[in-house]
C-alpha cells in the first residue's frame, strides 16, 4: 500500500488542499461527539432524573437524529448547494453543544446531544469531497477521511478523561462548541464546487439500495457503532466501580491502549490492498473476541488492557476501511446517495446502542452486555462470509463485488 505521503502527492493541489479541509471537519466534529463518550455516562447519572434508561439515551441520542436527517441533508445540498447546509448543520451542533454545557438536569444533556446529531453533514461532507476530486482520487481522499476519523476518535479516548479532571464535562461541551466556531470558519473558507449542467447530469442510479455487498457494509457500520457506543455505557462504570481507577484517570488507560493498536492496525490496513475482505473479516474476529473476553476483565487489569487492545484495534481498522469500500463499490452516479445511506445505517447502531446498552447494564449487568456483543459478532461474522475473497485492484474498483451474496 502506497505511503500517506505518495498518495497524496499524486493529487493536484487543489484536492488535496480539500481533502484535507474536509478531513479536518470530520475530526473537529468527531471529536466533539466522541471526546464524552468516555466520561458521560459517569457524569450523567449522578444528574437529577437520571435513569440507566435516560443515561443510555443521552449517549445514544445523536445517532437517532443523524440518521434521520442524513438523507434530507444530502437531498437538500443538491438543491442548495453544500456550503449553505453544512453552515446549518453547524450551527445546530453548536446550539446542542451549548444546551447540554449549561442545562440543569439529564433532559438537557439528551436535548443537547439530539441537536448535536441533528447537524447530519457527514453525507454532504462526503458529497462535497466528491465534488471536489477527481474519480481518480476519489478513493484516495475518502481513505484520509477514514483513516481522520479513526485517529479523532482514538485521540478523544485520551482527550475526555484528561479534560473531564480539567474542566468537567459541562467544559468539553463547551469547548466543543468553541471548536465548531473553528469549523464554520474552515466551511467559510472552502473553495465552492463546481456546478453541474442539468442537461448533462447522468440519470440517477439506485442499483445501490439492492447491492448486496453495500447491504452488507452497511450492516456492518451499524453494528460496529451499536457495538461502540453500547461499551461506553459498561466500560467507564467498569473501570471505576470494579477496578477502582478513578474518572480522570481513565486516560491512562485508554492511551497506551490506543497508541498500540494504531501500530497494530498498520499492518492490516496495508493488508487490505491485497486482501480486503480477509482484513475485514479478522477485523470482525477481533471485535467479537474482545468483547467475549471483557466479560473476565473486571477482574483482571491484563485482560481488560489486551481485550480493549484487540477492540480498539478491529474498530479502527473497519472505521477506516468501510468508507473506503462503499465508495468503491457505489454506482459511479450514487456514491452521495450510496454514502448517506451508509451514514444513516452509522448512526442509527449509535442509538441503539446506547438505548441497548442502557436497557441491559440496568436489568442483567455488563456481562449481558459483552455476551450480546460477541454474538451480533458471530452473526455479522456468518454474514459476511461471502466477502472473504474481496480484494482492490490499484485502488480502482471492488473486485467480485457484484458477485457477492448472489
Amino acid at each position: 500500500m502506497p505511503s500517506a505521503a505518495s498518495t497524496l502527492e499524486r493529487m493536484s493541489p487543489a484536492e488535496r488542499a480539500a481533502s484535507l479541509q474536509i478531513a479536518g471537519l470530520y475530526a473537529l466534529r468527531m471529536l466533539g461527539l466522541f471526546m464524552v463518550l468516555p466520561v458521560l455516562a459517569l457524569y450523567a447519572r449522578d444528574l437529577p432524573g437520571a435513569t440507566p434508561f435516560k443515561l443510555g439515551l443521552a449517549l445514544g441520542i445523536y445517532g437517532l437524529t443523524q440518521a434521520l436527517l442524513q438523507i434530507p441533508f444530502g437531498s437538500l445540498s443538491d438543491r442548495f448547494g453544500r456550503k449553505p447546509m453544512l453552515l446549518i448543520g453547524l450551527a445546530l451542533f453548536g446550539i446542542g453543544s451549548l444546551i447540554a454545557a449549561l442545562g440543569p438536569g439529564i433532559e438537557a444533556i439528551i436535548l443537547g446531544r439530539a441537536l448535536q446529531g441533528a447537524g447530519a453533514i457527514s453525507a454532504v461532507l462526503s458529497a462535497l469531497l466528491a465534488d471536489l476530486t477527481s474519480p481518480a482520487q476519489r478513493t484516495k481522499a475518502m481513505a484520509i477521511v477514514g483513516v481522520t476519523i479513526g485517529t479523532s476518535f482514538s485521540l478523544s479516548m485520551f482527550l475526555g478523561p484528561v479534560l473531564d479532571r480539567a474542566m468537567g464535562v459541562r467544559g468539553i461541551f463547551l469547548l466543543t462548541a468553541a471548536l465548531t466556531g473553528v469549523a464554520l470558519l474552515v466551511v467559510w473558507r472552502l473553495p465552492a464546487p463546481p456546478g453541474t449542467d442539468p442537461a448533462h447530469r447522468p440519470a440517477r442510479d439506485w442499483s445501490h439500495l439492492t447491492d448486496p455487498l453495500l447491504w452488507r457494509l452497511n450492516l456492518g457500520v451499524f453494528l460496529l457503532h451499536l457495538i461502540l457506543t453500547a461499551s461506553f455505557v459498561a466500560i467507564p462504570a467498569l473501570l471505576k466501580d470494579q477496578m477502582g481507577l478513578n474518572p480522570g484517570d481513565h486516560w491512562k488507560i485508554y492511551l497506551p491502549v490506543m497508541l498500540a493498536a494504531f501500530v497494530a492496525m498498520a499492518p492490516l490496513v496495508m493488508r487490505s490492498s491485497r486482501g480486503a475482505g480477509s482484513v475485514f473479516l479478522a477485523s470482525i474476529a477481533l471485535v467479537g473476541g474482545a468483547q467475549f473476553g471483557l466479560l473476565w476483565a473486571p477482574h483482571h487489569w491484563i485482560v481488560l488492557l489486551l481485550m480493549l487492545w484487540l477492540f480498539f484495534t478491529g474498530f479502527n481498522v473497519l472505521e477506516a476501511a468501510q468508507p473506503a469500500l462503499v465508495s468503491q463499490a457505489a454506482p459511479a452516479q450514487a456514491k452521495g446517495a450510496a454514502m448517506g445511506v451508509y451514514a444513516t445505517a452509522q448512526f442509527l447502531g449509535a442509538f441503539s446502542g446506547g438505548i441497548l446498552g442502557g436497557m441491559l447494564v440496568s436489568r442483567w449487568g455488563p456481562e449481558s452486555l459483552f455476551e450480546l456483543h460477541a454474538l451480533l459478532c458471530l452473526l455479522w461474522l456468518a454474514l459476511s462470509w461471502p466477502l472473504r475473497h474481496l480484494s482492490m485492484q490499484n485502488g480502482r474498483g471492488v473486485i467480485g463485488a457484484r458477485a457477492v451474496g448472489t
